[in-house]
């Protein structure tokens, strides 16, 4: 596996949407850094001889021919979008290494029967819009006509900025893929923790990603003056919510695998002389056990509306997504696994506690991930690394891993 080649491309790519203030980098779907990057991954494609398109929700797809053009896809890569002022890693790895590794299969001249694919989905993140995995929920057929009105901050929607980057919303069935046509979807991707540093590995298999819920908790009161209003006249919706965001914490810590995170908060007029008339605050809940995720949530929300009601604080909770954990197929985690040993390393298993774009395929066809090593588990950050050895070690197993998929064949 050739490590400069793979690193090179992924410091290239960095430097799109690269901020020179902090070394981090930003990418937001249908803008002209994720055109530009875009343009950049369809280039290595074609330097890795595929044959390249975009669909209908933008989704980069470069494909190498199999021995049976009719027979189902193995599909693998990523996302190339970021959260603001992110890594160089996230996604761009699991795009770039998937093309390294068809780059070098025809390089060393190997067809076979199954056709592959490497894409690189349309927004991941949900960092624009609050909504995310739009190309592979539209590669999964369930990108719905609703999800498009999702807006960003200048409540540009989805619908309007694909209009924008020359894309047709009203194609976006076009996207979609049945299950005979797809046998599975492999994803290379940085762990985002700190399981695989702490065994000392650098590669590990994922068993199953943890279903993300995101929710948006809107809380209304009454304005007033900071000096001249006594606290128990007060209907101050930032005290509810400094109740309900402590009781979202502790809750989640009773349990093993559930993590729990308020990233959004905006404060209404936000004087610091004024008791606020509203507070919205967004609430992301995982774990990889459904039911575990459905018991907290009823939790929190019965918390929220009883310390509401007791305020006169009037509350609003919304859904912005909600994504069911995902279990990997046992069958790939043992080819995976198989890749692992090939290559000479170890085999871990570990859950993800991240979501991904094969969360989207449960119902289109098995998935499988692999995990590289991130440097003190740091993601979403500037500081987000994986040495050039972990990336190209990741690299070699996913190499095994499509090769057994697709039905190795010598011409």
């Amino acid at each position: 596996m050739t490590r400069d080649r793979l690193w090179a491309r992924l410091m290239e790519l960095s430097a799109i949407g690269g901020q020179t203030h902090s070394g981090g980098v930003t990418r937001f779907s249908f803008t002209e850094a994720e055109r530009q990057a875009k343009n950049q991954v369809i280039a290595y494609m074609k330097e890795a001889g595929l044959d390249v398109r975009e669909d209908a929700a933008g989704n980069v797809i470069g494909r190498k021919e199999g021995r049976d053009p009719l027979a189902p896809v193995v599909l693998t890569g990523s996302h190339i979008d970021t959260v603001p002022d992110g890594g160089k890693f996230d996604g761009a790895l699991g795009v770039l290494a998937s093309i390294e590794v068809l780059q070098q299969m025809n390089e060393r001249g190997i067809t076979t029967t199954h056709p592959i694919e490497v894409i690189a989905f349309t927004d991941e993140e949900g960092a624009r819009f609050g909504f995310g995995m739009i190309g592979s929920r539209a590669l999964a057929g369930t990108l719905q006509a609703e999800h498009l009105e999702h807006a960003d901050e200048r409540q540009i929607t989805i619908r309007q900025a694909m209009q924008e980057a020359g894309l047709d919303p009203a194609r976006i069935a076009e996207a979609a893929r049945s299950p005979e046509q797809v046998k599975a979807y492999v994803e290379l991707h940085i762990e985002q923790g700190k399981i695989l540093e702490s065994r000392g590995l650098p590669v590990g298999v994922v068993s199953g990603i943890a279903g993300p819920l995101w929710q948006q908790f809107t809380l209304t009161g009454e304005a007033g003056h900071a000096g001249a209003t006594p606290m128990n006249a007060r209907r101050d919706p930032m005290q509810a919510a400094a109740e309900i965001m402590g009781y979202i914490y502790q809750e989640t810590k009773k349990y093993t695998n559930a993590v729990a995170t308020v990233g959004k908060a905006r404060v209404i007029p936000g004087g610091i002389n004024v008791i606020p008339q509203q507070v919205e605050f967004t609430l992301d809940l995982r774990d990889i056990d459904l039911a575990v995720r459905d018991r907290l949530e009823q939790a929190i929300h019965t918390f929220a509306h009883e310390v509401c009601q007791a305020s006169g604080i009037e509350l609003r909770i919304s859904t912005l997504q909600r994504v069911a954990p995902s279990p990997c197929s046992p069958g790939i985690r043992a080819i995976i696994e198989e890749g692992c040993k090939r290559a000479g390393l170890p085999v871990l298993t570990l859950v993800s506690g991240a979501g991904h774009d094969g969360m989207q395929f449960g119902g289109l066809c098995p998935i499988g991930m692999i995990f590289v090593r991130s440097r003190d588990g740091i993601s979403h950050s500037p500081q987000e690394w994986s040495s050039p050895e972990d990336c190209r070690a990741g690299a070699e197993v996913l190499y095994h891993t499509l090769l057994q998929l697709a039905v190795e064949q010598n011409n």
